[in-house]
Parts: C-alpha cells; structure tokens; sequence
C-alpha cells in the first residue's frame, strides 16, 4: 500500500462500485492528521497498456473497440425484432456493463480478430 507517511494513525475502508469488481479504497491518515491514498484505480478493466498491443496506435484500438461496441449495441437493439445479423457478446457481460467495456473485454481475451484499414 502506498502510503506519504510512515506512522499510520487510523485507517477508513470506502467501497466502490464498479461493474468490473468490489473495489476497496483505503484512506489513511498519519500522525499530522494529513491523508495518505492508495493508488487510484485506472478508469477501464482491462488496462489500456494492456490493449495496446493490440493495435498499432491508440487511435486503432480506440477505432477497433468503438466499431466492435457498436455490432454489440446494434446486437441488443436487434433482439426484440427477432433479428439476427449481429454477434452478441462473447464475453460474459456484467450487470449494466456497457458495450464498449465488453468489447475491451474480448479485445483482451484475444477473441476477435481485426484487420487495420476496416
């Protein structure tokens, strides 16, 4: 745990709500009074270093996810006609998880395949 002093004096546990997981954010403070933090949480799961690779720039991959998260959408949208052009999630969606979160998702899992240029 990071911590900006060395002598803790009390610890408070704040939780978080993420779609991802049960995220715990320990706040303490030292002995001066002043509060020391654990190291924030990126804003995606998976980790956009862990994406990158996947792509060739940062602007590929947001492209390739956003293409990917719009077949999910359209594939949602699609289901109360009876429909079927679009491939649905391949991962487990979470509740309430979002579709460009669920393509990161497969992204990372190596499920799909992408050509650049597409």
């Amino acid at each position: 745990m990071f911590m900006t002093s060395l002598t803790a004096k009390r610890q408070e546990n704040f939780y978080v709500s993420t779609p991802h997981a049960d995220t715990r954010l320990s706040v303490e403070t030292d002995a001066a009074g002043a509060l020391a933090y654990d190291t924030p949480l990126g804003i995606t799961n998976p980790p956009i270093d862990e994406l990158l690779d996947r792509a060739s720039s940062k602007y590929a991959l947001v492209i390739y996810a956003a293409k990917r998260a719009r077949q999910i959408n359209d594939y949602y949208n699609q289901l109360g006609d009876g429909i079927l052009e679009y491939v649905g999630p391949l991962v487990e969606p979470g509740l309430q998880e979002k579709p460009l979160s669920i393509a990161m998702r497969e992204i990372h899992e190596d499920l799909l395949e992408h050509t650049e240029g597409e």
